[in-house]
């Protein structure tokens, strides 16, 4: 790709463009933002590399471009960032009576509620760690972050969520009684 040979770019873009789309997605709150943000996050790179950026790893050097990316998004729209709503397929495929189907869509609004709590950088490290499962010293490198600075941050967040899943499931209970 820094030889401008656009079948390997072509190749990185294949292979690492869904899960950067998905990151950005998460960070971003919806498919359209997500959609625009991975694009111009390729571009960045192509033309990045193109000018010899120093890389040692593409996927986590991928995924800073794309946070960066989504810090602009995100400042650009200067709003408060509604979440993703979950896509058609994350909900558990077991579900098979309606009640479990809104059982599980509203776990899954509940997740995307306590990610949507959780500040831009520490959402941006929990996903890197939990869905993109980048080890803590690449996360560390992406974020600009010490490594104790990355592991206290992913551990606050995983509290959180389960502070929010907590008051979640306790309230489903009362409402269904259970």
């Amino acid at each position: 790709a820094r030889r401008r040979d656009e079948a390997a770019f072509r190749e990185i873009f294949r292979q690492h463009a869904p899960r950067v789309w998905r990151f950005l997605r998460d960070l971003l709150g919806t498919g359209a933002a997500a959609d625009d943000a991975a694009q111009e996050t390729f571009v960045r790179a192509h033309a990045a590399l193109l000018d010899g950026a120093p890389v040692e790893r593409l996927a986590p050097w991928l995924f800073g471009v794309a946070r960066n990316v989504s810090r602009e998004h995100l400042r650009a729209r200067s709003r408060t960032v509604a979440m993703a709503e979950p896509v058609d397929g994350e909900v558990p495929a077991c579900a098979a009576d309606p009640e479990a189907l809104l059982a599980g869509r509203e776990t899954a609004g509940a997740l995307v509620g306590a990610l949507a709590v959780l500040s831009h950088d520490r959402r941006t490290a929990l996903l890197l760690r939990a869905d993109h499962e980048l080890g803590y010293d690449e996360i560390a490198g992406i974020l600009g972050w010490t490594l104790p600075r990355v592991k206290n941050e992913i551990h606050r967040a995983r509290l959180q969520l389960r502070a929010a899943l907590v008051d979640h499931l306790n309230a489903s209970e009362d409402r269904h009684g259970t």
